[in-house]
């Protein structure tokens, strides 16, 4: 091929190629195989997955020789790609002079070759899927058909190679946008804190000493300021949690023994004597993420003691394994839900209008935070709910 002038469709090719990242891109065995199988069916000693580049043909994968890179002009890959046939097939007996020159740059004389270009959407040859032999010989029909097969399996590889790539870039992007996200909120509720603080304790300072002053209305007013100030901190801390929620699911998998880990849980919430947890004395879960199933269970048993006005509140906590999945439940005897709201429930910053027993309102973040964690560990979450006498969570987590 002539250096000095490049046409825009070679342009356009080399465009392609760098698109699939696959130059020079190393080893794989999937490729290995579909040569293995060209040079099994076919009966040749040597199969190539070749990728052309702008001077030089190099190999992604190579069965029966020790090919190095090799210069691109006089290939039989460059011929191949400029000879507009779906299987480029030669022999030295036709093409002698064409045999002659190509034995410069390989590493021993052949005198047959087929040839597939492996062509992207756009129709630029990316690469050549080869067979060689050093003698003279013909493909039949079938061994055409299998030639043609392996190539596009050969073509299908670079092109999920190719979206892969995409991805993993796309997710670096947001990921990158993520934690920039997750700074600004850092920053942001910093600033918000700090005169939510101020206000709250001003408010409180004010009721104390103008308590003699004040009427009952003005009382109320700077109740409902201090009330809504909590609420507000509430709720920023509740975004903060949320985003934060992914450092949780980044934390190593490790086997745990459920009764452990529950008992370390509701030990923080039994010190109350109207308060009544049980929970399984079995389970052994192996390769799961202790952080954050920690996390749902804090969550799901936190809701059920403050969403709950009776004199005893009651959590029972149940386990079960299938083939497949961990399988938990939280039942408790608290307020309870009408049956239309379980469906809002999980959404980020949805809330019943429904207050806790010390008369807070919720923030939608704690409930949307359990699902994005179970759902992370590839599993799903439910409730069930009759509104004056409890609710009942069931989640499972994928097991190994």
């Amino acid at each position: 091929m002539q250096q000095g002038y490049v046409s825009s469709n070679e342009k356009l090719r080399r465009a392609a190629l760098a698109e699939y990242a696959i130059f020079k891109s190393g080893e794989d065995k999937d490729y290995d195989q579909l040569t293995f199988l060209a040079a099994k069916i076919c009966q040749t000693p040597i199969a190539t997955i070749s990728i052309i580049g702008k001077n030089d043909i190099w190999y992604k994968s190579v069965y029966g020789a020790q090919l190095e890179e090799i210069p691109r002009e006089n290939s039989f890959c460059e011929r191949t790609i400029y000879a507009d046939e779906k299987i480029f097939i030669i022999n030295s007996r036709d093409h002698s002079e064409f045999f002659r020159n190509a034995k410069e740059i390989y590493d021993r004389e052949f005198h047959f070759y087929a040839g597939v270009p492996l062509l992207n959407p756009q129709g630029h040859a990316i690469a050549v899927f080869c067979i060689f032999d050093t003698q003279i010989r013909n493909l039949d029909e079938e061994q055409k058909k299998a030639l043609l097969a392996l190539a596009n399996q050969s073509l299908n590889l670079f092109e999920s190679r190719k979206q892969r790539t995409k991805l993993q870039h796309v997710q670096r992007k947001l990921k990158q946008k993520y934690k920039d996200l997750e700074k600004f909120a850092s920053l942001v509720s910093h600033d918000i804190k700090s005169p939510l603080a101020n206000i709250i304790s001003l408010t409180e300072l004010l009721k104390d000493e103008n308590k003699e002053k004040l009427d009952e209305q003005s009382r109320q007013y700077l109740d409902f300021l201090v009330e809504s100030s909590y609420s507000l901190r509430n709720y920023v801390d509740g975004i903060l949690s949320f985003y934060r929620s992914d450092h949780i699911l980044e934390k190593d998998f490790e086997d745990v023994h459920l009764p452990a880990l529950l008992k370390k849980i509701t030990d923080l919430y039994s010190l109350d004597e109207n308060v009544q947890i049980t929970y399984p004395d079995y389970g052994h879960l192996k390769n799961v993420n202790k952080a954050a199933l920690s996390q749902v269970f804090m969550n799901l048993i936190s809701n059920a003691l403050k969403y709950n006005n009776k004199d005893v509140r009651k959590v029972d906590i149940s386990f079960k394994t299938t083939e497949t999945y961990y399988c938990f439940s939280v039942s408790d005897n608290g307020n309870g839900m009408n049956t239309n709201d379980t469906g809002k429930i999980f959404q980020l910053f949805s809330t019943l209008d429904a207050k806790d027993r010390e008369g807070n309102p919720g923030s939608g973040i704690g409930l949307a935070t359990v699902k994005k964690h179970i759902d992370q560990m590839q599993g799903s979450i439910d409730v069930i709910s009759e509104k004056g006498k409890g609710s009942t969570f069931k989640f499972k987590i994928k097991r190994p």
